[in-house]
């Protein structure tokens, strides 16, 4: 990729890098010739290293963001940089390599492939990765360990979710971005795959953005982006986190 410095692509005052920075972006759908605003002018910058929960209720254009910041969509109009690279400007084939190589993806449904065992599925990505981990690693990370030959059949749903994590993190990728991880668990389950996504953020450093509607969530994060009517509403940053045993909804 062609790197293009943003024009205010300065550090915040931590010294922490910037990741992902977009300016004044937006992204309009045609929806039966009527359009409709997904993203109307979004400025926002993830840090390296750092837990983002983007907040808001459905339609506020929070996976909107997910999606072009991953390289699945792009803006209609505005700038979104990954480490100083317009994404905007990419060719297919250039933001097919960027999705493989930087940035892992775990959705509200595991999308593991039901005839492999939990090691199969998430050597899927590790035989096509520059420098990926071991899917024996990958599984222990998340928890999983013992369960390494079991199908997605004979696994719990928050299992399955975990295996979903571990095939995201396996290739070492630079970002991690969640779409409603939970939103298809009870609040049990659902706090042991956030505890997964922490342990992969504090012992990989991997940049995290999370995605929900469960404003419990908010708490295990560096900083919480409210999301409303396709705009951020407010930033807060938290002085201190919570552990994800400690939520309740």
């Amino acid at each position: 990729m062609k790197e293009v410095q943003p024009a205010a692509s300065e550090q915040p005052a931590h010294g922490i890098a910037t990741v992902f920075e977009t300016r004044a972006l937006k992204k309009v759908y045609d929806r039966d010739l009527v359009p409709v605003t997904a993203l109307d002018g979004v400025d926002l910058k993830l840090y390296a290293t750092e837990m983002a929960v983007l907040l808001g209720p459905s339609g506020s254009g929070k996976s909107t963001l997910l999606n072009i910041l991953g390289g699945l969509d792009r803006p209609t109009s505005g700038q979104v940089w990954f480490q100083g690279h317009d994404l905007a400007q990419l060719s297919d084939g250039e933001l097919t390599l960027f999705r493989r190589e930087q940035v892992g993806f775990v959705f509200q449904f595991y999308n593991l492939v039901p005839s492999l065992t939990a090691r199969e599925n998430v050597a899927l990505v590790t035989e096509i990765a520059s420098h990926p981990m071991t899917p024996e690693a990958a599984l222990e990370l998340v928890g999983l360990s013992h369960r390494l030959d079991h199908f997605p059949a004979e696994l719990s749903g928050g299992e399955q979710q975990r295996v979903a994590i571990a095939r995201a993190i396996a290739k070492r990728p630079q970002v991690l971005l969640c779409d409603e991880p939970t939103g298809a668990l009870d609040s049990k389950t659902g706090i042991l795959v956030l505890d997964a996504l922490v342990t992969v953020n504090n012992e990989l450093g991997t940049t995290t953005a999370l995605i929900t509607h469960n404003a419990a969530i908010r708490a295990i994060a560096h900083r919480v982006v409210y999301f409303r009517d396709g705009r951020i509403d407010r930033v807060e940053e938290n002085a201190t986190r919570a552990k994800p045993s400690e939520l309740s909804w």
